[in-house]
């Protein structure tokens, strides 16, 4: 793998440490300052909690929320090449993750346990990242205050998520668009639409 396909975990255990990944179309990491934004906002939250990496790659996210704390991760990647970085790159660290190389709408159609956490950083302008949110809520996959992380293309308009969802924080970088918001309780009846 080329220099370019490295990139450092930010924060936590595992600060400075390389993380490989192949170099293949739609393989896009999260740019480091909107995992440094992203990981900013979630210091107090990750202790000890699950996590779901929708769309993993190079698995910036869920390895970065390990690092911070987080209890176990699930990172989701349909693409074969990735899924071996991926495995190479938790058995380096040691880290509590399980790889599961499957398309991630597939996987939430299948049978869920709740997370803690998701983080969703779909490709860019193929309209999956809507179809995500409803099926995160619709089949149980998340736990009662979950926090649900949302990368998409900037133009991107979140209207149709859950009622129960209730944006966090939001903000943009460059072409990207990235959100974060908390599952409430049913009955508290606020608003997930969101628009940047």
């Amino acid at each position: 793998m080329s220099a370019g396909n490295r990139l450092r975990i930010i924060g936590g255990q595992w600060r400075s440490r390389v993380i490989a990944f192949p170099d293949m179309p739609g393989l896009r990491p999260t740019p480091n300052r909107v995992r440094e934004t992203l990981f900013n906002w979630l210091q107090f939250e990750l202790d000890g909690a699950r996590c779901l990496d929708l769309f993993s790659g190079s698995g910036a996210l869920g390895l970065e929320a390990l690092s911070r704390g987080a209890a176990s991760a699930t990172l989701v990647e349909a693409q074969s090449g990735a899924c071996m970085a991926l495995r190479d790159n938790v058995r380096k660290l040691g880290a509590t993750a399980e790889v599961v190389q499957s398309d991630a709408m597939r996987f939430l159609a299948g049978a869920a346990t709740p997370y803690d956490m998701v983080f969703l950083d779909p490709p860019f302008g193929e309209g999956l990242a809507l179809d995500c949110c409803r099926l995160l809520e619709e089949r149980g996959w998340l736990s009662p205050g979950a926090m649900v992380y949302v990368e998409a293309e900037r133009t991107l308009v979140l209207d149709g998520l859950p009622d129960c969802w209730q944006l966090w924080r939001s903000k943009t970088a460059g072409a990207v668009g990235y959100h974060l918001f908390q599952r409430r309780p049913a009955e508290g009846g606020s608003s997930g639409s969101a628009t940047t």
